[in-house]
């Protein structure tokens, strides 16, 4: 971060952490509960809110004195949804079958808590650059969890990672081995994905006394 004042590295750092907006914020759950069931789906989830919420905090940094504020909710779910259709005919044009396993999901990330949340607290209010590294910074701590969590619920839930056979059973007319895992489909239930995010939760705040609420 030598190239960042301390200030902007904040933008970008805090989130990873102390500010995670999953952990710490409690915002966009669903999706960490819904699509984590499989690596590369949390994998490329994240990169899509990336694109989102970089380009979205800058277009909005860029409109925010030219929007009437009766409006600017409007304003914000328009640029969200032109972002949206963007990444969503992307997938369908270069990885068809996994635009089919996220589906509806890639939709909601126009209501995605998060980024109309990061829109409104601070794109409206700051200027290019900084609203660039505040986006960047919340979808990097955002698909960091999705990622965590997507890791550990593929590889003990079907004992695979990004569909590469890891543990369980010998991988047919190979003649390679895996460790004798026998995946039971458990932590790919919704609930677990739940339970993941709490061990984060727990292993964050066992770290930093401060994030303990009295």
């Amino acid at each position: 971060m030598g190239l960042l004042s301390k200030k902007d590295s904040k933008l970008i750092l805090d989130p990873l952490a102390d500010n995670n907006p999953i952990t710490i914020q409690v915002l966009g759950i669903c999706s960490a509960l819904a699509i984590t069931a499989e690596l590369k789906a949390s994998i490329v989830m994240a990169i899509s809110v990336l694109f989102v919420m970089g380009v979205g905090n800058v277009v909005i940094s860029m409109l925010r004195n030219v929007i009437p504020s009766k409006i600017r909710i409007i304003v914000q779910l328009v640029v969200v949804a032109t972002l949206v259709i963007i990444v969503d005919l992307v997938l369908k044009a270069y990885a068809y079958e996994l635009s089919k396993t996220l589906s509806v999901f890639v939709g909601l990330i126009i209501t995605n808590c998060i980024i109309m949340g990061r829109f409104e607290a601070f794109a409206l209010g700051n200027g290019l650059w900084r609203s660039f590294l505040d986006g960047i910074g919340n979808a990097l701590g955002y698909g960091v969890i999705l990622i965590i969590v997507g890791f550990f619920r593929e590889l003990l839930g079907s004992g695979t990672l990004l569909g590469i056979p890891v543990l369980g059973d010998p991988i047919e007319k190979t003649g390679v081995y895996a460790l004798g895992y026998e995946n039971n489909g458990f932590m790919l239930l919704s609930p677990m994905a739940l339970i993941v995010v709490g061990l984060i939760i727990w292993v964050q705040r066992s770290r930093n006394k401060a994030l303990i609420e009295d």
